[in-house]
């Protein structure tokens, strides 16, 4: 009961955090206490701990943050530092669901509902603030701006694919659904599915439209639901016309990143589009790779690296413009090298190929979701893309231990 609590202090923390920040950090500690109590009182008892490789896979990537500490220069000591502590919950929380045993089932439905429910209101809230000024934020949307929403729109918007996806697999696999959250699932869909379009974040777009995809693949190869198969693909066709349509941030958006993407070739309209932005982050950054192939320039020292490279290679950009390369693994691959890359890689995915052959679905999307995200976003250098990636893979892994009580009724995987 306790680790549960813990984890709805992380989940609610992930939208509340710019109001009370250490939520997060509160429900992070309070889990770690708590399964490290529950494997001191119940070690002679327990017969067998879960898979120790999974967790320890996950908790090498925080050892490839502490290891830079070698290839940091001393002036930056500080900032390694931070980079330790935003880590962290890569050793906290893998430790955590190592010790805990699975959930209860129903404790796990209860917290990816009150993740869904969480989205759901924040997009209300975001929806609610755009009514109010409709003008002033469709304006926004044709100068690569994005209407306010809590927490930050990239973040939020892999939240609401996530939402999305697992109050579907919640209404298709959970049979001690009642009336009424079986509908409130029913409209949370609706409503997350037209709001990540009114939203029109380019990279929950492809998250959103690549799970519905994987989700029609297996409705027909695996599941051989046809019916439902149809639904779901006349959805992802209707959907981006009906929004293009009928919501301005939509159309304004696909303006903007048409016009983002004319002007690549112009190395000072990187000052103004962000799209341009990331193409040159990308080419400054390859040459630091290329000058620190195997091991980085170290993270502490990255920003300082990148700005003496846009200086001398790009003088048009302004060095407000200067920007981290937006790509996971071209940013590790700049502060740790190749091989930090490699090594990242082979822990991060661990558990995914673990899960293999068993049905684990929200392993998966969370997989895809994240994995996608990496590749316009370093999305595990700030605590909430951090804690939202690595938490809600745990606890979908959660879901295939066993749990310490008889439960036959699903969990959610």
């Amino acid at each position: 009961m306790a680790a549960t609590v813990f984890c709805s202090f992380i989940i609610v923390g992930l939208f509340i955090a710019d109001f009370f920040r250490i939520l997060p950090s509160i429900g992070i500690i309070g889990v770690t206490l708590t399964a490290i109590v529950y494997a001191l009182l119940h070690r002679p008892t327990e017969g067998r701990r879960n898979d120790w490789r999974v967790y320890a896979a996950l908790g090498c990537v925080f050892l490839i943050h502490l290891a830079a500490g070698l290839n940091t220069s001393s002036v930056n000591l500080g900032k390694y530092g931070q980079d330790v502590v935003l880590q962290s919950p890569f050793l906290l929380l893998p430790l955590s669901f190592w010790l805990l045993p699975g959930l209860p089932a129903h404790y796990l439905r209860n917290l990816w509902q009150l993740f869904i429910g969480c989205v759901l209101v924040a997009a209300l809230a975001a929806t609610g603030n755009y009514l109010l000024h409709p003008a002033e934020i469709n304006e926004m949307y044709l100068h690569s701006k994005i209407m306010p929403t809590e927490p930050d729109h990239i973040r939020f918007s892999l939240m609401v694919t996530l939402a999305t996806a697992a109050a579907l697999i919640l209404l298709m696999f959970d049979t001690h659904l009642g009336k009424y959250r079986r509908w409130a699932l029913v409209a949370a869909v609706g409503l997350l599915a037209l709001f990540q379009h009114l939203l029109a974040v380019r990279s929950g777009l492809v998250t959103f439209y690549a799970v519905g995809i994987l989700m029609l693949g297996w409705l027909v190869i695996r599941a051989r639901q046809y019916r439902g198969a149809v639904l779901l693909a006349a959805a992802l066709l209707v959907l981006p016309v009906v929004s293009y349509v009928s919501f301005p941030t939509f159309r304004n958006k696909f303006s903007n990143t048409q016009e983002d993407l004319s002007k690549v070739s112009s190395t000072a309209a990187a000052n103004d589009y962000s799209l341009v932005a990331r193409v040159y982050s990308y080419k400054v950054a390859a040459k630091l790779v290329k000058e620190n192939p195997l091991f980085g320039v170290g993270k502490a020292d990255m920003e300082e690296e990148l700005a003496r490279h846009y200086q001398r290679d790009y003088p048009s950009i302004r060095a407000e413009s200067y920007i981290q390369p937006h790509n996971q693994f071209i940013y590790l691959a700049v502060a740790f090298g190749l091989i930090g890359v490699l090594v990242f890689t082979l822990c991060f995915y661990y558990p995914l190929l673990w899960t293999w052959p068993r049905f684990a679905p929200l392993v998966v999307i969370q997989y895809v979701v994240v994995s996608l995200s990496f590749l316009v976003e370093y999305t595990l250098e700030t605590q909430i893309g951090l804690t939202y990636a690595l938490f809600f893979i745990l606890l979908g892994l959660n879901g295939l231990m066993p749990a310490r009580t008889a439960d036959r009724s699903w969990r959610p995987v």
